[in-house]
């Protein structure tokens, strides 16, 4: 067995062993699920890029424009997940594209000001997970005192 199939058969176990006669045809047409209420997308893991020289007062204007990037992205449905790891580490953070594929992925991340100045790069991967978390941006702003 491969292990992307050995991987793929956990997750449907884990999300499988949820499934309940509650079933909602509507709600998973909408969210463009399968009938394991997954769906493929493009997991991102930012990295520290090569460019990671700039002026104190650069890198947070980059920041910000890092940061005002994937508000536009989750606001357009494009970027269903995004945030940071908490240590210092070379990967700074992920994304979850909600697109099928890495070349969409790839255009959406050349739009980041921080990618395009070489203080972040982005490693891409095609992802299968709960078609659910198309809806976590929505909850957010329930949630959310302030923004970003």
């Amino acid at each position: 067995m491969k292990l992307n199939e050995l991987l793929v058969g956990l997750i449907l176990a884990l999300y499988g062993s949820q499934a309940s006669a509650k079933f909602d045809a509507e709600l998973a047409a909408q969210l463009g699920a399968d009938q394991y209420g997954m769906k493929s997308s493009v997991m991102a893991f930012l990295k520290r890029g090569p460019n990671r020289g700039q002026t104190e007062a650069e890198a947070a204007r980059l920041q910000r424009a890092h940061l005002d990037n994937i508000s536009r992205l989750a606001k357009v449905g494009k970027l269903v997940l995004a945030g940071p790891f908490m240590d210092e580490g070379d990967i700074r953070g992920i994304y979850i594209f909600n697109v099928a594929t890495v070349e969409e992925a790839t255009a959406l991340t050349e739009s980041d000001p921080a990618i395009k100045a070489g203080r972040l790069v982005m490693e891409l991967h095609p992802w299968y997970g709960s078609a659910a978390l198309i809806q976590v941006n929505a909850v957010h702003q329930q949630i959310a005192k302030e923004g970003i």
